[in-house]
């Protein structure tokens, strides 16, 4: 027997409302934008070999890079690694000891950069009048002088210190931070936003951290990234000139203290450099990934 199918009445059909999917944070889309640069994971997987090293070689390698492990200008070998420089300390144990100095007055010294350059370039920028005008005279003075001959005479009146390299190095470093800040506050400070919060009674102080500031963040961060490879040099510059600290080891003092004895012992020279080297191109890939993180012309077009 044959069954027909009613179809004179319409079957009801029942809808469910999903929940909306959360947008994702800020953070979360600039990191998934990171991931997606080529140049910045590679930088940031050279970086981290690098930091790795230097953190968990002395366990590895425990050598004292101060040390005389052996007669001045010993070629490498299994006794000495990456041979001996001109007093015969171990050249190994310097890269790793010496990369902890120099990696931490790079990232110490840019921190510094971008706290004078955010608070310079913030206040000139918010504020403008003779507020700026005063700011900004100062900005170029301190942009006019030569950064390295200016660390140089600051290291030279208070010290061969790894603390007083650090501190000249944030001082004559940050006036580029300065400038791209007051551009991006320049820019902000009459959107609509700005004014509906001023509008809703915000102070001159909330209206600078918690609404303009976060706003002019990702160009600075970026400037940021940077001013870490530029303080490398930096540190590395002042020691090869003979104004490192003599008594922390450093990539920077490594190549100092060798560069007359290149044809006795290249490897004392070469094997620093490359770690500098190294170094900076680690850092200037991972800007290049920031940079396309967080400019958002560059997320449209992806």
């Amino acid at each position: 027997m044959m069954t027909t199918l009613d179809t004179s009445t319409p079957l009801a059909i029942e809808t469910v409302d999903l929940p909306a999917r959360p947008a994702a944070s800020p953070g979360r889309v600039a990191l998934r934008q990171f991931l997606r640069s080529p140049s910045g994971v590679i930088g940031a997987c050279l970086l981290l070999l690098l930091i790795l090293g230097t953190a968990i070689g002395p366990m590895l390698y425990p050598v004292d890079p101060l040390d005389l492990v052996g007669a001045p200008f010993t070629a490498p070998s299994a006794d000495a690694w990456l041979g001996t420089d001109y007093l015969g300390r171990d050249v190994m144990a310097g890269l790793i000891y010496g990369g902890r100095a120099t990696l931490t007055v790079g990232a110490v010294a840019a921190l510094i950069t971008i706290a004078i350059g955010l608070s310079v370039g913030a206040l000139s920028g918010f504020f403008g009048g003779a507020i700026d005008t005063a700011l900004v005279k100062v900005t170029e003075f301190f942009q006019i002088l030569p950064p390295l001959l200016f660390a140089m005479v600051l290291v030279t009146l208070f010290g061969q210190k790894l603390t007083t390299i650090t501190l000249a190095i944030g001082a004559v470093s940050w006036t580029s931070a300065a400038r791209l800040t007051r551009a991006e506050f320049m820019r902000l400070r009459n959107l609509d936003f700005v004014k509906a919060a001023r509008a809703a009674g915000a102070g001159d102080t909330h209206l600078i951290l918690r609404v303009l500031l976060p706003n002019a963040l990702p160009p600075v961060i970026v400037s940021a990234t940077l001013a870490i490879g530029v303080a490398i040099l930096f540190e590395g510059g002042l020691s090869f000139l003979g104004l490192g600290d003599p008594n922390t080891m450093s990539w920077g003092l490594m190549l100092g203290q060798n560069r007359n004895y290149v044809l006795d012992a290249w490897w004392a020279v070469t094997f620093p450099g490359a770690a500098i080297f190294l170094a900076v191109l680690a850092i200037s890939l991972v800007g290049d990934g920031v940079n396309d993180a967080v400019n958002p012309r560059l997320r449209r077009r992806t």
